[in-house]
């Protein structure tokens, strides 16, 4: 089919997530490599958000796609709940060595929506309690119970369901001032004192903050969670939907500040999006819980037999490869690529990074620090960047008045320097804007 086949027919007949389909502009993909993507007319593009910030071994590893395909030939399915299957048996054992502390024991879900959703469902069974916390500046999925935990805008159409209580974080926006890890610990702990803790069932925290901005937690902050939780009984809920599997520098995000979680979500990196798969990870103490009553909760397509097929093969990516590693190395040269832009576009009011994990937040007045766009908005400066992006061939999320630098995690010293070159030439546009 031509491009424009592509994109006729998918905008007659389908729905694209979290737009208005009038405004639905897509690109369309005939195949992709590495960190390189291609339209069916040859145009390629640098995939510096690996997609949705998941194809972390890159596109096409041939070792994952023959994975695939010996486990597509010889099982691809059986009932999770009375069967299993070798995948999910070596899977399950394999989490078990990388995953902080002695978390060991998982259930497998579609995604990473379900991911959270099950750990809400688990928290609440093993305390009694029914209340959930979660940051504003968060977003833990689109189903019923992720959206009412999620405190960004996309959760603000939404029915709220009752027992998920929001508390602010840290960081207020670029032109506010970012509070101390105690500054922010003494916030959670008064919404705990006022809703009460004997109510409250988990803390949900993403590691490190995805579409929201790459919020990087201050040193001390998640300790000061963890002790928060122990001393209450709440439950510690990592989000490592998205932080996880290399990204930040170490196989969790979480794994930044020595602190084990009670209960551990991820998806994405899982399989680099080869194949839907997520999973939530508890320690073996959560998990007794089970052992005397049912779990409360099952998927149909739970272990499914070819997505652990393909985790066990993307985690062997890693570990061959030495990604980990080499994410932790590129990201010190992001991170200086970052700063350098910093230092000569006036329109950049902050950058952020860890590992291969970025944000650009741009600025109309570096005195002022006053957003290119709103928060929830746009501005025709902000436009005008995607538009040059796409246009020159590199793809990224831009979102209000931030993009992101996600690059795979396989991305060479040279196509990291190439796509900051692209980024370089298209920050003209908003320097023009600045007062």
């Amino acid at each position: 089919m031509t491009s424009e086949d592509i994109v006729s027919l998918s905008k007659k007949h389908t729905i694209s997530e979290w737009s208005a389909q009038g405004a639905v502009d897509p690109i369309p993909v005939a195949r992709a490599e590495g960190i390189y993507f291609w339209t069916p007319d040859g145009k390629r593009y640098i995939d510096f958000n690996s997609q949705l910030m998941c194809v972390n071994i890159g596109h096409g590893d041939p070792r994952v796609v023959k994975a695939i395909q010996e486990q597509a030939a010889r099982l691809c399915y059986v009932t999770p709940g009375g069967m299993t299957t070798e995948p999910r048996a070596r899977l399950g054992a394999k989490l078990a060595t990388i995953t902080p502390g002695d978390i060991d024991v998982f259930f497998f879900t579609n995604g990473g929506s379900e991911a959270n959703e099950n750990a809400f469902k688990i928290a609440r069974a093993c305390t009694g309690r029914s209340k959930i916390l979660a940051r504003y500046r968060s977003y833990h999925g689109a189903t019923a119970a992720a959206i009412a935990a999620t405190g960004e805008p996309r959760a603000w159409s939404q029915a709220p369901l009752p027992g998920f209580v929001h508390f602010l974080d840290w960081y207020h926006g670029v032109d506010r001032e970012t509070q101390t890890a105690d500054e922010a610990l003494r916030h959670l702990d008064e919404i705990v004192q006022l809703e009460g803790p004997s109510t409250i069932a988990g803390i949900i925290l993403e590691s490190v903050t995805g579409t929201n901005g790459i919020l990087i937690p201050p040193d001390g902050y998640m300790q000061g969670v963890r002790a928060l939780c122990d001393r209450h009984g709440i439950l510690m809920i990592a989000d490592e939907v998205m932080s996880g599997f290399g990204r930040t520098g170490e196989w969790f995000a979480i794994n930044h500040w020595n602190v084990v979680p009670d209960i551990i979500t991820m998806a994405k990196g899982i399989t680099s999006a080869y194949v839907p798969l997520g999973a939530v990870g508890l320690r073996r103490t959560i998990a007794d819980t089970f052992n005397d009553k049912p779990f409360p909760g099952g998927l149909t397509y739970s272990s499914h037999a070819l997505a652990c097929a393909a985790a066990l093969a993307t985690i062997a990516v890693y570990e061959e490869d030495g990604l980990i590693e080499r994410a932790k190395q590129r990201g010190r040269l992001m991170a200086e690529l970052q700063a350098d832009l910093a230092r000569r576009h006036p329109s950049i009011g902050a950058v952020r990074a860890i590992g291969l994990f970025g944000a650009i937040e741009l600025v109309r007045d570096r005195k002022t620090r006053t957003p290119m766009a709103p928060f929830n908005g746009a501005s025709p400066e902000m436009a005008a960047l995607s538009r040059f992006f796409r246009q020159e061939g590199l793809f990224t999320f831009v979102r209000w008045n931030y993009f992101f630098t996600n690059p795979p995690l396989t991305i060479s010293e040279d196509q990291l320097c190439e796509a900051f070159g692209i980024i370089d030439r298209g920050l003209t546009i908003t320097d023009q804007a600045v007062t």
